[in-house]
């Protein structure tokens, strides 16, 4: 088992908000077809999140909130309001914007954003966007799991995927014992959320994420207070990828072609309608030849 610690990322576009991301990491890439990983809050709501129009491309976009309400908007027309419990799954493809704003009425945000890469035979596919709230759950002895996308032990998501996968959250009361049965053909991780928990006989810290190769097949979680923990896995993703900024791309060249056609707001990525206004430029490209990861 590996752990990964998150390293603090300042997002001016996002205020009093404290963003923390475990992928990508130095120590671990990403986890099968999931590439991103960040977590943010609990924060009490002062200004809250103002994220302004912005692209994608290649990827999938997967907000998962803990707490608070946010409202998306996209380019392809798409508006929803997302609450905890729910999910939005934005399907970039060859290319999408959108924007996002927390809701005032909230005490604190919460929330969990990743992103998953996009198989080749698909990634140029058109964007898309789906809403799910009505998502399945499962006991396991003492824990409440709820799988927001893919599927794990027979329990799956009505959201779309293109790669074998699953996203979970679990609610483990305190003082439980928890034999979680895991595909020993994925590799696996589990954020921990919030709350004490060891897992596999070692202490996991909140904000942490624990890593498994291939090869598990089940994973022993105990609680010394309740905990809220995160679940991702998938079939290993082989596919070599050049992900930068907002991009997810097979080559230096289209980051180059990518970056170029959002800053000159090529109609590749169409038009946010929303309350904030604006648009966030690419940053410039580093000065030497992006490498694959």
């Amino acid at each position: 088992m590996l752990i990964v610690e998150p390293r603090v990322v300042k997002l001016t576009t996002r205020t009093e908000i404290d963003v923390r991301r475990n992928l990508p990491h130095a120590r671990l890439r990403r986890i099968g077809a999931w590439v991103f990983l960040d977590h943010f809050g609990p924060t009490a709501q002062v200004e809250g999140m103002k994220v302004a129009s912005h692209p994608h491309t290649g990827l999938q976009t997967v907000t998962w909130p803990f707490a608070g309400r946010m409202d998306h908007r996209d380019s392809i027309g798409s508006s929803q309001i997302l609450e905890p419990g729910e999910v939005n799954l934005m399907t970039a493809g060859l290319g999408i914007a959108h924007s996002e704003v927390s809701l005032p009425n909230s005490e604190s945000l919460h929330a969990a954003q990743l992103w998953i890469a996009l198989p080749s035979e698909v990634r140029n596919m058109q964007p898309a966007f789906e809403h799910h709230g009505d998502l399945p759950s499962k006991q396991i002895g003492q824990t409440a799991m709820t799988v927001f996308l893919g599927e794990h032990l027979g329990t799956k998501s009505p959201a779309t995927v293109y790669s074998p996968l699953v996203g979970a959250e679990l609610r483990v009361p305190a003082g439980a014992r928890l034999e979680l049965p895991i595909d020993a053909d994925w590799e696996h991780g589990i954020l921990v959320v919030s709350g004490e928990v060891t897992i596999d006989r070692q202490p996991v810290a909140a904000n942490e994420l624990a890593y498994f190769e291939a090869g598990v097949s089940a994973v022993s979680i105990e609680s010394q207070t309740q905990a809220l923990l995160l679940l991702v896995g998938g079939k290993k993703f082989e596919e070599e990828l050049f992900l930068w900024w907002n991009f997810v791309a097979r080559s230096h060249a289209e980051v180059v072609e990518m970056r170029e056609k959002w800053n000159a707001q090529d109609a590749r990525f169409g038009k946010v309608s929303d309350n904030l206004g604006g648009w966030i430029p690419a940053p410039e490209l580093p000065g030497v030849k992006l490498k694959a990861r």
